[in-house]
């Protein structure tokens, strides 16, 4: 029970690596308060998502409860919290993970996909983890915050060259949060997931030639699973890491380090 009595935020949380990371703070004895935007993409069943990773965390005896809320926006991080609060009366540790990655062409990207990647991904963990950490300041007893950023901050990617600059940022934001809030008590580190298979790149992995291309290249043999990130991100968010801070996570599988 690494997170026994602790309150915690997930943005991104219906699913994927955030509905994960939810499950697993539950699991380790928190309650939690998920974000979630149901922008009518009914592709994903966002809103059914919800209310199944909600049932999931209840039936571990924990309490929940979800705001829907573009992260994009300053206002959604300040509700956020505030309704956690209201529910819970405090935060002890913010999972920062709600992101986009539209894979697209660099040489004829749209402004408003760019605009898009960087105001969900990037502003987004700027504004959820600035209204966080006000709140953890008042409280004056400390906090956590893990922030998702990505293998992708460390190398190029012909089709996301719009997305790699954002996780770039949400680690660069994570090493700055740790100076600027250590002096509260609160630690700020990001995860690197490298390739695990979500809905978010279900599409890119379901070309067969490509997904083994990246089981070859991985040591450990395998694309990860959220439930990979989600324990990384309960270790860092828990007493275990109490002295860690500004640190970055890979979370791929030896990916990274594999160059053969």
């Amino acid at each position: 029970m690494l997170l026994k009595d602790k309150v915690v935020i997930v943005t991104g949380g219906s699913r994927g690596i955030g509905r994960a990371i939810a499950v697993a703070c539950a699991t380790e004895g928190a309650d939690v308060a998920i974000n979630y935007w149901g922008d009518n993409d009914a592709s994903y069943g966002r809103r059914s998502a919800v209310a199944e990773v909600v049932g999931e965390i209840e039936a571990l005896g924990r309490r929940v409860i979800a705001v829907e809320g573009n992260v994009a926006l300053r206002e959604t991080g300040q509700e956020l919290v505030r309704r956690t609060v209201e529910a819970f009366g405090k935060v002890d540790v913010l999972a920062s993970n709600a992101g986009i990655c539209p894979f697209h062409a660099f040489l004829d990207m749209p402004p408003e996909v760019l605009e898009s990647t960087v105001a969900v991904n990037l502003n987004g963990a700027f504004y959820v983890t600035q209204a966080a950490a006000q709140q953890m300041k008042a409280q004056g007893t400390g906090g956590a915050i893990v922030a998702t950023s990505s293998i992708s901050a460390l190398v190029g990617g012909g089709m996301q060259t719009h997305y790699t600059p954002t996780k770039a940022g949400v680690h660069s934001l994570m090493q700055s949060c740790a100076v600027a809030l250590g002096p509260y008590g609160i630690r700020c580190n990001s995860v690197m997931p490298g390739t695990i298979a979500t809905d978010l790149n279900a599409e890119d992995l379901a070309d067969e030639a490509k997904k083994a291309y990246f089981e070859k290249r991985i040591p450990l043999g395998r694309l990860g699973r959220p439930e990979d990130v989600a324990d990384c991100v309960v270790f860092l968010a828990s007493d275990r890491a109490r002295y860690v801070t500004g640190a970055a996570l890979l979370v791929d599988g030896g990916l990274f380090v594999n160059l053969q």
